[in-house]
């Protein structure tokens, strides 16, 4: 129960329609989106975002724990939460029906998605609707007649909501590619398990108009913290991303323009992640080169995140102008540690990830896929299966028994100049599954 005292000291949003779209699965929502239609035509869009610090102080075992771990770790079968259960799905989660402390943006927003104002201020919200991203998408995509009689508390008003901030979201994110931001929708991997933890199927969740209406107004309310802090002259913590190394972007550009359509899509957005430097947390300012943002922080996950508790504290303390706010110790220092913790993180994620497609692939040994060529090297082909992501390599000795081919890594190929044998990156093939070794991580491929 929120005391009376503490209510009324927050902007009360609680009459507002207001709800959360996550994961099927999820379990913590630290985000809300609030919306009305204002008499002026004008659309009010609250981004609400579960208010952590108050309930973790700094200097408590628990914000230590939470500093120390930097950030929830996800592994295919388990999640190793940054703060106990207790905050990150009940006290703090944004629960539909229940009352909830938030620190929110408020955003006036012009019909054709122009930020006339914001505020941020420390609210009370109460969520009307929990939704997961395939509902929200069956709205977006669906009509009010089919809908109602899908939906046993369907609202029309909800209809009305996420149609226009489907909208919106599509003009910003629109904006945001033509001021220079990278068009790469990365597709998320699934895990289907049995009862005793094994796979028994490998599938892709791919982006769509839902995830991008939530991407769009987190990505908003960052960059708007980042540049309210950025005025304070006081020192903050940024998300950045450094430009790509030149050499790498020029070799990509000439071999999208070599090859055209013969590559795919996802082949070559691969290839931009992979010149790309990584986005790390610094007080040192370079903007955010994949965002194409001048300024930008993280602010919208405290539940999972650290440095989003941290940039809560500064905006309390230098945006809200609360006097009695403990801030965080030497942030250079805390972004050091924070990057570092996150690429742990990253790393366990994507070691899990090859664990459980590793023990899948043992049942297929034998059998044929079809995949493409996902990288070249002196020790052979790396090939990625089409429906599962499952990447292995075919070994050089398998592919050139008398060592004609050679690495022609400005051309991202292996050729051979007196056989005219070639094997390019992109290049459809179809492989068999030789060998699974879950001590090494390692597939190895036979191409066909």
């Amino acid at each position: 129960m929120i005391p009376v005292s503490e209510i009324q000291r927050r902007r009360d949003m609680r009459e507002p329609l207001t709800f959360t779209i996550d994961p099927a699965d999820a379990k913590d929502f630290d985000d809300a989106l609030s919306f009305v239609i204002m008499p002026d035509g004008t659309y009010q869009v609250g981004v609400h975002i579960a208010d952590v610090t108050h309930y973790v102080q700094l200097g408590s075992k628990e914000n230590q724990d939470a500093y120390e771990r930097g950030t929830s770790v996800y592994l295919v079968d388990r999640v190793f939460p940054m703060l106990p259960e207790r905050l990150c799905n009940q006290l703090c989660s944004l629960r539909p029906g229940e009352d909830k402390l938030c620190l929110s943006v408020v955003f006036d927003i012009s019909r054709d998605a122009r930020v006339l104002k914001n505020k941020v201020c420390r609210t009370v919200i109460r969520s009307d609707y929990r939704l997961n991203y395939e509902q929200a998408q069956q709205i977006i995509i669906g009509s009010e007649s089919t809908l109602s009689s899908q939906f046993p508390n369907f609202s029309p008003p909800l209809f009305s909501a996420i149609k226009t901030l489907r909208f919106l979201a599509s003009v910003l994110r629109r904006k945001r590619i033509e001021a220079g931001a990278l068009d790469i929708d990365q597709e998320e991997l699934r895990f289907v398990l049995d009862e005793h933890g094994h796979p028994t199927d490998i599938y892709f969740q791919s982006s769509t108009d839902a995830n991008h209406l939530i991407e769009e107004f987190m990505l908003l309310a960052n960059r708007t913290i980042a540049t309210l802090l950025s005025q304070t002259g006081k020192e903050t913590i940024y998300r950045v991303h450094d430009k790509p190394d030149k050499e790498k972007l020029f070799l990509l550009h000439r071999f999208e323009q070599r090859m055209g359509e013969r590559v795919p899509k996802s082949t070559i957005e691969m290839l931009t992640i992979r010149a790309m430097a990584k986005a790390v947390y610094s007080t040192d300012n370079i903007g955010h080169y994949g965002l194409a943002f001048d300024y930008y922080t993280h602010f919208t996950s405290p539940i999972r995140r650290y440095p989003d508790m941290i940039v809560h504290r500064l905006v309390a303390k230098y945006i809200l102008g609360e006097r009695n706010v403990r801030l965080d110790s030497d942030l250079p220092e805390a972004c050091d540690h924070l990057s570092a913790m996150e690429q742990n993180a990253t790393q366990a994620e994507w070691d899990s990830q090859k664990d459980y497609q590793i023990l899948w692939i043992q049942d297929h040994l034998g059998q044929d896929f079809d995949g493409s060529i996902v990288g070249v090297t002196k020790y052979g082909l790396f090939v990625r299966l089409n429906d599962t992501h499952c990447e292995g390599l075919v070994p050089m000795r398998s592919l050139d028994s008398g060592g004609h081919l050679k690495l022609d890594e400005k051309n991202f190929c292996l050729e051979s100049k007196r056989t005219k044998q070639c094997y390019m990156l992109g290049d459809a093939v179809r492989v068999r599954v030789l060998r699974a070794d879950p001590n090494l991580r390692q597939i190895d491929f036979q191409l066909l």
